[in-house]
């Protein structure tokens, strides 16, 4: 498929944040510096994205046509499949993004290369153009991201590129039944967490560090333990049951598990308000999961296309 134009998707800095909240440069840098704040380095990193940002934009105008989007409206954005997608920010904004590129090829550009990891950012504003151009030529390399799917009863659906979160909105107990491998219980707990390959390192390591943590204080053991990471083109999805509660109307014997390829986990929720699926930590990005709702967490058939140097 011929490339015939250019996404540019960026998103907010701190410093664009902070005028919004307080309505003005100075009012901002008032706020900051009376909490004992450094206001400068939000200026810095704020110079240094714009540099950037203007040497990717300038460049581009160069090569083909192309258009700006601002993160908060990724969602609902209209892909192309005859678009490139530049994502010009930290790597959760190409996690993001990649939910809505339906296999579009994905430049990530580093910004701002000494504060970000750039994990998901093989380019720099330096560096990008020449992968652009292999894109352009159709002889580029790239690797493939499995994510992840949540199919509601109600035909709603939402893509996760490294995790998500079923549970609660607020700290109290998640109630639902959890269906696995022919095996269905009713838990109470402090929600579910499903990772992809790429999410494998992030938002699930935290608990088997939990995990690792008690158990070598409570042994007195220094192993390592458990340390389960998967490849970013894993087909399997790892989940895991956070603080499942015991008792008279919950079990705990379904915590953790493989979500294989053309297998999937189903829960019903059984919450009356207040249920929540998040994708990737973002609040706004979410699926409400209450009392009568059941979803099917599998392998999405779409995969996150990350063009590599």
């Amino acid at each position: 498929m011929t490339t015939e134009n250019a996404v540019i998707v960026t998103g907010k800095t701190r410093l664009e944040t902070l005028v919004e909240r307080f309505n003005t440069l100075p009012q901002a840098r008032f706020y900051i510096e009376h909490a004992g704040g450094n206001f400068n380095e939000y200026q810095m990193e704020d110079d240094v994205f714009r540099r950037s940002l203007d040497h990717v934009v300038n460049s581009i105008s160069k090569e083909t046509k192309y258009k700006l989007v601002d993160r908060q409206f990724v969602p609902n954005y209209i892909f192309s499949p005859k678009d490139v997608v530049l994502v010009v920010g930290q790597d959760g904004l190409v996690a993001n993004t990649a939910k809505y590129t339906d296999n579009l090829p994905i430049i990530g550009i580093n910004p701002d290369p000494t504060r970000n990891d750039g994990i998901l950012l093989p380019f720099d504003s330096k560096t990008f153009l020449a992968g652009f151009r292999n894109v352009l030529q159709n002889s580029y390399n790239s690797t493939f991201v499995t994510m992840a799917e949540a199919s509601l009863n109600d035909n709603q659906r939402l893509l996760a590129f490294n995790d998500f979160f079923i549970g609660p909105s607020s700290h109290i107990s998640a109630r639902y039944s959890i269906s696995y491998e022919g095996r269905i219980e009713k838990q109470s707990s402090s929600g579910i967490i499903v990772s992809t390959g790429a999410g494998s390192t992030g938002w699930l390591s935290s608990v088997f560090n939990m995990v690792n943590g008690i158990f070598n204080n409570y042994s007195g053991s220094t192993e390592t333990g458990l340390n389960i990471q998967l490849d970013w083109d894993d087909d399997r999805l790892i989940f895991v049951v956070r603080e499942p509660f015991v008792s008279r109307h919950s079990s705990a014997t379904i915590t953790m598990g493989f979500i294989k390829e053309g297998s999937k986990l189903v829960i019903e929720s059984n919450m009356p308000v207040n249920g929540k699926i998040f994708s990737d930590g973002i609040e706004n990005d979410f699926l409400n999961f209450n009392s009568g709702t059941i979803v099917e967490i599998k392998t999405a058939r779409e995969k996150a296309k990350i063009v590599l140097l």
